[in-house]
């Protein structure tokens, strides 16, 4: 399967996987970490945009609360404690790097999270995130319309 190598693409999935492993390890099972070069390694990747990925982990961290409002607003019928972890980490990131921070027009990272769940997710998993992220993207556009 190809992959994208543009710096940006690549940072998002770095960024997944980082997220996906905090948020998994929450049994008090230590996990290993996996430094960003070992991530590279295994991920066969040459390089990534540091800046990009910085933003999306400390962003992601940050504003969780914020951002699960809105999956939850969005996705009613999935509680989160339901969600796959790596559904809810894409949504995580698209929700912040589109709506939140505003660092990529939303189109654009309503299309990179559906590529990442793609290669990630399981067989519905594309269509879940680019529903929620499309709901997420009709009200923004509306809220906008009315101002």
């Amino acid at each position: 399967m190809k992959r994208s190598t543009d710096p940006r693409h690549q940072a998002r999935i770095l960024a997944l996987q980082e997220l996906f492993s905090w948020y998994f390890n929450v049994e008090d099972i230590p996990i290993e970490e996996i430094s960003v070069k070992e991530l590279l390694d295994i991920n066969e990747m040459t390089e990534y945009d540091e800046e990009l990925y910085d933003k999306i982990l400390d962003g992601v961290i940050e504003n969780k609360d914020r951002i699960d409002e809105l999956i939850k607003k969005h996705a009613p019928q999935w509680p989160i404690e339901q969600m796959k972890s790596v559904d809810l980490q894409i949504l995580r990131i698209a929700i912040f790097e589109g709506f939140v921070a505003k660092i990529t027009p939303p189109k654009v990272s309503i299309d990179e999270a559906i590529e990442i769940a793609k290669d990630f997710g399981g067989g519905i998993s594309s269509k879940f995130v680019n529903g929620v992220l499309g709901a997420i993207y009709e009200e923004t556009k509306k809220e906008e319309e009315n101002e």
